[in-house]
């Protein structure tokens, strides 16, 4: 058994002490926090093996980054990029036989905020890493090239210098240039939405009287709440709805289910208002069925995700997997 050494002990604490930022970073690449936790492990591991070959020629941020570069560039050479229901195709029809079931690594993840938020940070910072990882924003990443993307992160989020860029992928600066008027144009096609303010005092009582509402299944008193051109998606169902008539549509016929649900607030995901949703259980007590995520916008709700996974997303944003009557 090898016995670890105060320099090794240095070496995890200077590791860990990059582990928030390496992670946000993997999850921008790669849209999954699982995927994102698997990243930066494996980064700390080749970090570890490769530290005695580590000259000092940069910063170890700069090293650490140059490796969870690498291990992202490496996970997406064997996978599809990950997307939300209105990244594959238009709205559908509330209608049950629109309803198609895709595997797990076609969507998008939600993350909770404090896995890529330091808690007690810097306000702007802060501001900064929850608009970076918006569900838009993560999404509109995905539509790059897995390079372009990386280019277009260190430089425009993490602010890097494109020589310094350069230098992590190994290329030429003119290359990491190409790389980012390429990004940029193609996200301006993807358009994703633009950023909300953190919550106001009205909002948090709009989203108190959306969970009473809900819970009530008072379609009437959601009407007020939400937008009329609200969307709606459930991954990983590749339908989406487009508009609250459609919405309700669907909640009062095939997602009648739903109603009698208790509605739990949670962590945040993604910077946004998220919460727990449990159906009635036959056996008694409430069961999960969705982790929702509301987005609002000018006073009234404008898009809800409900992400089905609740296997492993209520553990993740440490909810319980069953709520007593």
């Amino acid at each position: 058994m090898t016995v670890p050494t105060a320099m090794d002990d240095d070496l995890q604490q200077q590791l860990e002490g990059h582990r928030l930022e390496l992670r946000a970073y993997c999850y921008r690449m790669l849209a999954s926090p699982f995927e994102a936790d698997d990243a930066v492990q494996e980064t700390f591991i080749r970090a570890w093996r490769a530290y005695d070959r580590f000259e000092g020629r940069s910063t170890l941020r700069s090293w650490l980054y140059r490796i969870a570069t690498n291990v992202c560039l490496d996970m997406l050479r064997s996978v599809e990029r990950r997307a939300r229901p209105m990244d594959l195709g238009p709205a559908r029809e509330p209608v049950l036989a629109n309803l198609n079931e895709l595997p797990e690594p076609t969507w998008l993840e939600p993350i909770p905020e404090r896995l890529v938020v330091a808690e007690g940070g810097d306000p702007a910072e802060t501001a900064v890493v929850r608009d970076s990882v918006r569900l838009a924003f993560v999404a509109a990443l995905q539509h790059l090239p897995p390079r372009q993307r990386a280019s277009l992160i260190l430089c425009e989020v993490l602010q890097w210098q494109a020589s310094e860029v350069a230098e992590l992928l190994d290329t030429s600066v003119a290359s990491v240039n190409s790389a980012l008027q390429r990004a940029r144009a193609t996200l301006q096609a993807a358009k994703p939405a633009p950023a909300d303010a953190a919550l106001s005092d009205a909002n948090r009582e709009l989203l108190d009287r959306y969970v009473k509402a809900f819970e009530a299944y008072d379609m009437n008193a959601l009407t007020a709440l939400i937008h009329e051109d609200a969307v709606q998606s459930m991954p990983p169902y590749d339908m989406w709805l487009a508009g609250r008539d459609d919405i309700f549509t669907w909640w009062l016929g095939p997602g009648i289910g739903c109603k009698g649900s208790r509605v739990i607030p949670t962590m945040s995901a993604n910077g946004l208002p998220t919460f727990g949703q449990y159906k009635p259980s036959p056996d008694g007590g409430y069961t999960p069925w969705a982790l929702q995520v509301l987005d609002v916008r000018d006073g009234k709700i404008g898009e809800l995700t409900f992400f089905l996974a609740t296997e492993t997303l209520f553990p993740l944003f440490g909810l319980p997997l069953l709520l007593d009557a």
